[in-house]
């Protein structure tokens, strides 16, 4: 397969990167200051596989047809860069890649279903700087269509990802999208604070931040009847259980897991929009659980007060303290 990469953040790089080095056809599609520079200096990947330098092509909007697109740009970018690319998109098969369950709706109204497949991302990177990126940790990428079942393609898909990354087929992936969602609750602390995962968590206060959080979203989603469907290494009963049991023991189970994430410093996919002074996605992570109470007429006020927090940082660029998030959940 031919494939083009649409957004060269991190996990646009680090897809792009290995891809090309497994001998996949491929082209990243960034601003052209991202292109200009990785056309030059090619693409310096740190981190878990070690640090190389990866000849890439890169271009600032596609130039031809290609046989798959994946989209990594955020939720919140993702009409622009349809936008920016539709000339050479009507002939192929798509896939998103971001965090929560809107993407696919979002381009649902551009493309035939059967032409759309949806992935979930597991492993971790951070942009350092353009043509820089550190590859934090390792995860499967999980594949599945979003509003058909799996076919040949998905296979395909797959099994052209594969030859980078672990991949795994789902009959359900919109119930992971769901349960990652959870998994990338914990963001919206880092980037209030603007500081690491591991730095974040290793206050146990912010980690019973984190699960004050996650008790209301599950609550939610519990009303709404919508289901966690366990992801390969991370079951669902591990969200349910942190939300069901004591606040000290959940706290614990946080604080060991993130300051363990990586032996670099992790900042979230939010912290790092706010970093590059762009909006992040916040709305579609905290701010689906406060859409989803609204439509039910239910209450979730932290997660109300932490995506209208975030959304002032992304405003002003002034970072909170530990103690004034602690304030606002009763902590500390």
């Amino acid at each position: 397969m031919k494939i083009a990469v649409i957004g060269a953040g991190a996990i646009g790089c680090v897809a792009a990167a290995y891809l090309s080095k497994a001998g996949v056809d491929v082209v990243l599609i960034g601003k052209k200051d991202q292109a200009d520079f990785i056309n030059a200096n090619g693409l310096t990947l740190q981190g878990i596989r070690g640090e190389e330098k990866i000849s890439l092509r890169a271009l600032p909007r596609l130039d031809k047809s290609y046989d798959l697109v994946i989209f990594t740009v955020k939720t919140q970018d993702l009409e622009d860069a349809y936008n920016d690319n539709q000339e050479y998109l009507d002939d192929c098969l798509v896939l998103t890649s971001q965090n929560g369950v809107q993407a696919d709706n979002i381009l649902g109204g551009h493309f035939d279903r059967e032409k759309m497949f949806s992935s979930i991302v597991m492993f971790g990177a951070t942009y350092t700087r353009p043509g820089h990126v550190m590859f934090n940790f390792e995860g499967d990428w999980i594949i599945g269509k979003p509003f058909m079942s799996v076919d040949p393609n998905t296979h395909l898909i797959a099994e052209t990802l594969g030859k980078a990354f672990k991949t795994t087929v789902s009959n359900n992936i919109m119930g992971m999208k769901w349960l990652k969602l959870f998994v990338n609750f914990n963001n919206c602390l880092c980037a209030v604070l603007g500081k690491s995962m591991q730095e974040t968590f290793a206050d146990m206060d912010l980690c019973k931040a984190s699960i004050l959080l996650l008790k209301e979203g599950v609550s939610i989603v519990r009303k709404a009847q919508i289901e966690l469907v366990s992801l390969p290494d991370f079951p669902s009963d591990r969200i349910y259980g942190m939300a069901a049991m004591p606040l000290d023991q959940a706290a614990a189970i946080i604080n060991k897991a993130l300051t363990n994430l990586s032996a670099e410093p992790v900042y979230g996919s939010i912290l790092q929009s706010i970093m590059r002074k762009r909006t992040s996605e916040i709305d579609f992570i905290n701010g689906e659980i406060v859409r989803l109470a609204r439509q039910m007429r239910q209450a979730v006020p932290l997660n109300e007060k932490i995506v209208d927090l975030v959304h002032e940082i992304e405003r002003t660029g002034k970072f909170l303290s530990p103690d004034e998030i602690k304030k606002v959940f009763g902590l500390g």
